[in-house]
């Protein structure tokens, strides 16, 4: 079954609190891919962000988004009072996510939720601590403990606190426990509300595709609660640390600065944490597409301390060691491969093995600076695959055609056959109708391509931080007229949803 869809995250979505949520404007979302025929909203990791505000640094791998969760529906709840956030300072421009603005303010408010909350329990409330007993209170007694270190990483909090051990957890979960229901009461509201959503979007035939990034961040509950997953030395430090070698796009390489796992200690468990990570996510979203999946054929290894990724060396991952592992426990259909980077004969014999789709990207079959590019060319996708124009990590289609090499882009308007009077608008909707017409099973367009915008829109540039993850929609800009016309090349290249087929009911007697 061929099929459509958008990637558009929650923070993008317009609104008036500072950042897009789960409310009113994600509805109007979904309807808006119900009219334009899509039957795919994928998402970036909905996990609470770290330094640097990026969904792929969290403090948890399980844990949702606080600033997620929609004001107006909590006052609706009788848990707020509008007056108590409608007037404060959620950031200066509706284009752009201010989050030293949500960092400064929704706490606050959230905590008046939560008093609210605590004094009249739900039916559900303790229904909901049971069923995440295996993460909630670590993550919520690790909030707690930052907060009380202002913020340090949990390398830098004192030995009591920096070791995780039964005995001090208990201690100290009673010690700071007001905050510490707090941090779960939090998550009680957002799985509350997004629950709600899923439910929404799956109800209108839209399933939701959901991240795992490969590696979670350092300064996490995940780190924090279990050293002995990683690559970390007697005190708690890594030895090496994850990123991507230099290539054509960078002549540093990428460093990441995440902990390595231990894949000996993974596999002597069983796998037992990532079997219950992805079933978890399978749970979450309708579909999850596992981020860097070449890390699990062979990882790039930088030693800790370095300043770039220069240095690095290639180590073996677990390989289909794992996945036949997952493959007993999650069903058929549940993960899309990102495929993309360095690759080698083995990680295409290791996805061809799980049988997972893989991913495309159209930008890269006209980038004279990727020798792989011939592999990404529309053509050449197979079935069991899935293509974007672009990723997260992406310029947008028109910020590609005004700054990538000139051969490029002559490439690709000779591909395209795009002439001089085409307009940009016009060259988005030919690149996008491009991916649409190809063999991949699934295609999927971002959101700022489908509003032509330029690379001011741009969710992330590798390797950088201070500017990413911020451009939000403004309000009113998916129209019914967008919606229509997405719906029909939806339509003319064969990826409306298939409506099932009626059939008569038989006469009583």
């Amino acid at each position: 079954m061929r099929r459509n869809g958008v990637l558009m995250h929650l923070s993008s979505l317009p609104g008036s609190q500072g950042i897009g949520s789960m409310g009113r404007e994600a509805y109007d979302f979904v309807n808006f891919l119900e009219k334009a025929g899509q039957s795919v909203w994928q998402l970036l990791p909905v996990v609470p962000t770290s330094y640097g505000d990026s969904p792929y640094a969290s403090f948890s791998t399980f844990a949702g988004n606080p600033y997620f969760i929609d004001l107006d529906m909590l006052a609706e709840d009788g848990l707020l009072e509008k007056s108590e956030y409608e007037d404060l300072d959620w950031g200066a421009s509706p284009e752009s996510v201010d989050y030293g603005a949500l960092y400064r303010n929704r706490t606050k408010v959230l905590r008046k939720a939560v008093s609210r909350l605590l004094k009249n329990k739900p039916d559900d409330y303790y229904e909901f601590l049971e069923e995440n007993y295996d993460w909630l209170p670590d993550y919520a007694l690790f909030m707690a403990l930052k907060d009380k270190n202002g913020g340090k990483s949990w390398l830098e909090w004192n030995d009591d606190e920096k070791n995780y051990g039964s005995e001090a957890v208990t201690r100290l979960a009673e010690k700071y426990r007001e905050d510490v229901d707090f941090y779960e009461a939090v998550q009680y509201l957002f799985f509350k509300q997004w629950k709600d959503l899923r439910k929404y979007a799956n109800d209108k035939g839209i399933d939701i595709i959901g991240d795992l990034p490969i590696y979670v961040a350092l300064d996490s509950v995940d780190a924090w609660s279990h050293p002995e997953l990683f690559q970390l030395d007697a005190d708690r430090t890594p030895v090496a640390v994850a990123g991507c070698p230099p290539d054509g796009f960078s002549a540093d390489g990428q460093l990441w600065g995440n902990p390595l796992y231990d894949w000996d200690y993974h596999k002597k468990t069983g796998y037992d944490w990532w079997l219950r990570r992805i079933q978890y996510l399978t749970k979450l979203y309708n579909i999850v597409r596992i981020d860097h999946f070449r890390g699990f054929d062979s990882y790039y290894a930088i030693p800790y301390g370095a300043t770039t990724a220069k240095n690095g060396e290639w180590k073996k991952g677990p390989g289909m060691d794992l996945f036949n592992k997952v493959s007993k426990h999650v069903p058929e259909g549940k993960i899309i491969a990102e495929d993309l980077g360095f690759l080698t004969d083995s990680v295409r014999k290791l996805l061809k093995d799980t049988g997972y789709p893989g991913m495309k990207i159209l930008q890269f079959a006209f980038d004279s600076r990727d020798g792989n590019s011939n592999e990404y060319l529309p053509f050449n996708y197979p079935v069991n695959s899935v293509a974007y124009t672009g990723t997260h990590d992406n310029q947008t289609v028109k910020g590609w055609f005004e700054s990538a090499p000139r051969d490029s882009v002559k490439f690709a308007e000779e591909y395209l056959r795009i002439d001089g009077e085409d307009s940009d608008e016009d060259r988005n909707w030919i690149m996008m109708r491009e991916l649409m017409a190809s063999p991949a099973g699934l295609s999927i367009l971002t959101a700022q391509d489908l509003l032509c915008l330029g690379d001011e829109s741009r969710m992330n540039t590798p390797s950088t931080v201070g500017s990413n993850w911020t451009w939000r929609a403004l309000p009113g800009v998916f129209t019914d007229e967008l919606a229509q016309k997405l719906r029909d090349y939806t339509k003319m290249y064969g990826r409306l949803p298939q409506k099932p087929k009626c059939v008569p009911c038989e006469s009583a007697e």
